[in-house]
């Protein structure tokens, strides 16, 4: 308990110390010059009695007898108490301040300890903020580093939230809590060169560790992928990706449609043929409403031919392939962008000729709700 207290005196704030010193300095000054001239004593009693007077002992070696010595002595003696009081009343209030946080610190600690299991997400920002709530949402342990004390006092901390008010670059209790019940560690500043830190801090302590961190520019992937994160996400890059499908909403078509692996090429042959981009495929699994997706991003028949052939030439692709068109029951959806409603018009009546089409532009739920038909 003696090291705490000396610990925590050790903390209070500079400035509150600094200026108590500076007014006793001032009011001993006060009592000595006062003493040597109002008093008429010499240096050294002087000295004698500033401290006493300050202090309000008053032994009565010395007696103020005329007005102006009684006034002196008055003032001397009420400063004295009044800047004790004070000084004292700053280390008393900031003692009671420390020891607060640093039981709540404890606090905190403690619930970590109960912890089976958390993520820790450092940053509270545009992006943090909407990974806090889908962890949250999806009721796991979280432990949020934010330097910002404004925010920390806005989150409401529960068994499974434990908000800590630190700069995760500039302590290493990040590394101690990144350890075996840590699942993730979501980096989330806006500030590329704080991400990098933060991932160095960590994986130098923590080798098995799964960091997955956000990068604002392109050029800093490999940065952060040399220093160890383990994936790097960049919502800046996804944001721009959004907003073009938004754009061309319009002129995207999700296809439902059932048909073999020997139908691929003249699938896409069509696609192209019709000036059409292939985005993506999504793959049904029988009642299940999220889909397998494959990106593909292509409208270069190019593409088409040489996926062809490179089937053609490797029977063990070729058999992978024809095995997950089983499983799905040749169920699946392609999603297509192109310049127009027109366009997609005659794309839908040239691919009846080839494969059959079970829908257009379905929602997850109706397509789940049609491969549970499908194997009824």
């Amino acid at each position: 308990m003696r090291k705490i207290t000396i610990k925590l005196l050790k903390t209070l704030p500079t400035k509150y110390v600094t200026t108590g010193v500076i007014l006793i300095i001032a009011l001993f000054i006060y009592g000595i010059v006062g003493s040597y001239f109002i008093m008429g004593l010499n240096l050294i009693d002087s000295i004698y009695y500033a401290v006493i007077t300050m202090a309000t002992v008053g032994y009565g070696d010395y007696i103020p007898t005329t007005g102006i010595q009684k006034i002196f002595a008055t003032t001397l003696a009420l400063g004295g108490v009044a800047l004790l009081a004070y000084v004292f009343n700053i280390i008393i209030t900031n003692f009671q301040e420390k020891m607060g946080e640093y039981s709540k610190g404890a606090m905190k600690m403690k619930a970590i300890e109960n912890m089976d299991d958390y993520y820790i997400l450092c940053g509270y920002g545009r992006v943090g903020k909407v990974v806090f709530e889908e962890l949250t949402k999806r009721n796991q342990n979280v432990i949020l580093f934010e330097k910002n004390e404004e925010i920390i006092e806005e989150i409401e901390e529960s068994d499974s939230v434990v908000a800590i008010h630190k700069d995760a670059t500039e302590d290493d209790l990040i590394s101690k809590l990144a350890g075996d019940k840590c699942r993730s560690v979501i980096i989330s500043t806006g500030d590329d060169v704080t991400n990098l830190f933060i991932v160095l801090t960590i994986r130098e302590s923590n080798p098995d560790a799964w960091i997955v961190s956000r990068a604002s520019k392109e050029e800093n992937y490999s940065r952060l992928r040399k220093a160890g994160a383990d994936k790097i996400v960049s919502p800046e890059l996804i944001g721009g990706k959004d907003l073009y499908f938004e754009s061309t909403r319009p002129h995207i078509l999700k296809l439902t449609v059932r048909h073999g692996v020997d139908k691929l090429y003249d699938e896409f042959k069509i696609i192209s043929d019709h000036g059409c981009n292939l985005e993506n495929i999504q793959y049904h699994f029988p009642g299940i409403e999220t889909p397998l997706t494959r990106k593909i991003n292509t409208m270069d028949l190019k593409d088409g031919k040489q996926f062809k052939k490179y089937l053609e030439n490797n029977a063990e692709q070729k058999e992978a392939i024809e095995n997950l068109y089983k499983i799905v029951n040749n169920t699946h959806s392609h999603i297509i962008s192109g310049p127009d409603r027109a366009t997609f018009h005659k794309l839908i009546k040239e691919l009846e000729k080839n494969e059959e089409i079970l829908g257009i532009n379905l929602t997850k739920k109706e397509v789940a709700e049609l491969t549970r038909k499908n194997i009824e």
